[in-house]
């Protein structure tokens, strides 16, 4: 029976990148995403299987499900579907701006979490995709901020539960700085001067530059395989020393 591994947010950016990475490495990808066309392409190109996927659905969670048990036994789940919607004056913050960007980074990795929870038998691996943002704050992104903090609390919760229930599933997170990603740019373009946005973010890392997806996708394909057996509870920053 195959091992799946199980990719939200998966049809490009940092998601595709760890779909890719990990269907290198042997595993049978399962590309979820709302991105259909997007979404599909990046599954055919890889030799992924691809589902739509909107993670605050539990019904479409339920859905996943058979399509996992379709293609084999899960062994990786990646939490990395997310949404930013750019900084904006916390007094001008629409609730239901709050609330959707909540639901789709915290909800719906809880829902994927306690999916793979059900679903590992035989142990199994949780990758969370969180943010340097939910350590080294952003004033003016309340949301994104509050959801990333909270997903990595969760991510400690979860590998503490598994643990103590001796379920052999590891639950970590990495917490990405600036990458290269078609959202991030999209954010560049928002703020009127991309060039200068680009040059600022990447001012911001010590180490001189910001990262690429596969720079993220290494890392989570370590955390995901046996090298990483002694690891669980973990967020590792993956962020070119930003939150020193």
């Amino acid at each position: 029976m195959a091992d799946v591994a199980v990719v939200t947010g998966g049809a490009e950016g940092i998601g595709l990148a760890i779909a890719r990475r990990l269907a290198v490495d042997g595993a049978r990808v399962v590309i979820a995403d709302t991105a259909v066309e997007k979404g599909e392409a990046a599954a055919a190109a890889i030799g992924a299987v691809f589902a739509r996927l909107d993670v605050t659905s539990e019904e479409d969670w339920a859905n996943l499900v058979a399509v996992v048990q379709a293609n084999g036994e899960l062994r990786v789940l990646v939490n990395n579907a997310g949404v930013n919607p750019g900084p904006a004056p916390l007094e001008e913050l629409p609730f239901e701006v709050w609330r959707r960007v909540l639901s789709v980074n915290l909800d719906g990795a809880f829902l994927g979490c306690r999916m793979a929870v059900r679903l590992m038998k035989t142990g199994g691996a949780i990758v969370n995709v969180g943010s340097a943002a939910g350590v080294r704050v952003v004033g003016e992104m309340p949301a994104y901020v509050a959801s990333k903090a909270g997903l990595h609390a969760l991510t400690r919760s979860v590998a503490l539960y598994c643990g103590r229930k001796g379920l052999g599933v590891r639950c970590n997170a990495v917490l990405p700085g600036s990458v290269e990603t078609p959202m991030v740019e999209r954010l560049r373009t928002g703020t009127g001067d991309a060039a200068a946005a680009r040059a600022r973010s990447a001012s911001l890392h010590p180490i001189g530059f910001v990262g690429a997806p596969n720079d993220i996708a290494d890392a989570v394909a370590w955390l995901s395989g046996p090298q990483a057996r002694f690891v669980t509870g973990a967020l590792i920053s993956v962020d070119g020393g930003l939150t020193l």
